[in-house]
């Protein structure tokens, strides 16, 4: 979230900001980062995809050692804004403008979100990603190919059992969805084939948005188009009657949905207001998914780049712990440094100060509220690696009261900065001494690790991240989540990393409880294998994977001018 501003008064909002930058015509980013006119696939002058095979190394150049990665994650998240996004745009441009060698590695917004409202995810100010409407809205188009495939999926699967069902498929032990990128709870449940035989098999189902589907978290953690179209058919979409699980492989279409996701699975180039390359690129959600960009795009930046920051959605609970223990353990990514954003706003709200009042100067609040960024500073150290803390800077924070901040960061043993990329971003000097800070982190030696070996139970998988990441005394598993727990292990699959869905607002599962509360227990009501992405999703709390809309959603106030040009997108 931005520090975005309303009409009647002099600062601009990120649309306006982003609506009068220069961009340079996307091929001179391509140039300048290293790629080759054949690698790149045109569309428009201001976006492009990359195809990784054809990265080529001039004849005579040495050999480019793979790029450190930055991972940027954040406190707990809360209306009052962190700036997640923004920062590591901000960051990037400043580490460029201090000579290194710099590319972006975000994912790709969700429609959903954006017309509902939490907003973009292209930044904000003048340290963003351009085309910032076009990246917002529909983009080159990978979110409509994730979806057409994964819906394709299901229709195959119902034609089959339609036409005889020679799998013995069972459609009451039904385990994937239909999707659509859109916040809808009308469709949570649904019922389908009826209307009589010639109509289908009538069966229970359900939506879930695009970012939740396995599909996107398959193509976010392939390597190649292969590994892609292997994973495909490792899925298992649901169980025979005598319980079996069967898979898209059972079925033989990996090869219809590869092709689906042919042109989607190349990465997308972008570039930030100052003109930093930015791949955009994978969008799965942090609290419903794994929340990393794609694992193609991280390696694409890290063949062009000496240093590639990328960031994990929501707070370092959810998204930071996913990229260690998920995407970390399936390919050569592991951050050489991290950057924990906070904000004064965020943490006077974590200290118990409502939205309206924010903007009143609040040290004792701050002070009561810096132990949610404590307990997400230690829990990041658990991974072997001592956080930078970014404090994004906001207009209404006080001298004292960053100072106070800055001062209590030292105290706890890590370096901070003060960032101003939402107002002096672009190239500016806002992340100057952030970027340093930075810098120096990369180069300090660290000894990462994951929280947990995978020949860890399930369950004890899941009960070390509620108690060492979240803090929970303990974990409680339903019924059926239990059924599903002896199910796991019986088609051995309980040698996957675990991935939490959990609300993003708090360390509980209860969105309520603010800053780092005690005395609490997670609930686990069931448990997803998702055999091709690799991994098993704990649902816990009331946490949906098809989110709804608020009482007023963000689409009320969007509409275009006459030019086309959109109005009222953040």
């Amino acid at each position: 979230m931005s520090e975005t501003t309303t009409a009647g008064n002099n600062v601009p909002s990120d649309l306006e900001i982003a609506q009068r930058a220069v961009m340079k015509p996307i091929g001179e980013i391509a140039a300048a980062a290293g790629i080759t006119p054949d690698a790149l696939e045109l569309y428009g002058p201001y976006k492009a995809k990359i195809d990784p095979a054809k990265l080529t190394v001039a004849a005579g150049a040495p050999v480019r050692a793979p790029g450190k990665v930055v991972l940027v994650s954040a406190m707990s998240p809360t209306p009052a804004g962190e700036g997640k996004s923004t920062t590591t745009v901000g960051l990037a441009d400043s580490l460029a403008r201090a000579g290194h060698s710099v590319m972006i590695a975000l994912r790709e917004p969700s429609l959903g979100p954006i017309l509902g409202m939490k907003g973009g995810a292209t930044g904000g100010g003048y340290s963003q990603v351009l085309p910032m409407d076009q990246i917002n809205l529909h983009f080159t188009g990978d979110f409509h190919a994730i979806t057409s495939a994964n819906n394709a999926l299901m229709a195959l699967v119902d034609n089959h059992i339609f036409q005889g069902n020679e799998l013995n498929i069972d459609p009451r032990r039904m385990t994937f969805k239909r999707v659509l990128d859109m916040n809808d709870r009308s469709l949570r449940e649904v019922v389908i084939g009826l209307g009589g035989p010639a109509q289908g098999t009538p069966r229970q189902d359900g939506f879930d948005i695009t970012v939740a589907s396995e599909i996107m978290a398959v193509f976010c953690l392939a390597t190649d188009l292969n590994d892609l179209r292997d994973r495909l058919g490792r899925i298992t979409f649901g169980y025979t009657y005598d319980r079996r699980p069967v898979t898209v492989a059972d079925l033989g279409v990996q090869g219809a949905l590869t092709m689906l996701l042919k042109d989607a699975i190349k990465p997308n180039l972008v570039q930030t207001i100052a003109g930093t390359p930015a791949l955009v690129h994978g969008g799965p959600f942090a609290n419903i998914a794994h929340g990393c960009n794609s694992l193609i795009a991280t390696q694409t930046a890290r063949r062009l780049a000496d240093i590639v920051i990328t960031e994990a959605g929501f707070g370092a609970d959810l998204g930071a712990e996913k990229y260690m223990d998920i995407k970390a353990r399936m390919a050569d990514v592991a951050p050489s440094a991290v950057v924990l954003v906070a904000t004064v706003r965020a943490l006077k709200m974590h200290g118990g100060v409502p939205k309206d009042l924010l903007k009143e100067p609040n040290v004792e609040a701050l002070a009561a509220g810096v132990a949610n960024l404590r307990r997400h500073i230690r829990n990041v150290e658990k991974f072997g690696i001592t956080p930078v803390v970014a404090v994004n800077k906001f207009a209404t924070d006080t001298a004292e009261e960053l100072d106070w901040l800055l001062q209590w960061c030292a105290a706890e043993g890590v370096q901070a900065a003060v960032a101003d990329v939402w107002g002096r971003g672009g190239g500016g000097d806002g992340g100057d001494e952030l970027a340093a800070k930075v810098a120096a982190a990369i180069d300090a030696p660290h000894g990462f690790r994951h929280l947990y070996p995978l020949e860890m139970s399930v369950e004890d998988k899941i009960r070390t991240i509620v108690q060492e990441i979240y803090g929970a005394d303990g974990v409680d598993f339903s019924v059926p989540a239990l059924k599903r727990l002896a199910e796991i292990e019986k088609n051995g699959w309980s040698g996957m990393p675990v991935c939490m869905a959990k609300t993003q607002y708090s360390f509980t599962d209860d969105a309520t409880r603010l800053g780092a509360p005690k005395g609490f227990t997670i609930h686990v009501r069931d448990l997803i294998p998702k055999t091709g992405a690799g991994f098993i999703v704990a649902l816990t709390g009331a946490v949906m994977t098809m989110p709804g809309l608020p009482k007023v959603p963000a689409a009320m106030r969007m509409d275009v001018d006459d030019a086309g040009n959109p109005v009222g997108l953040f």
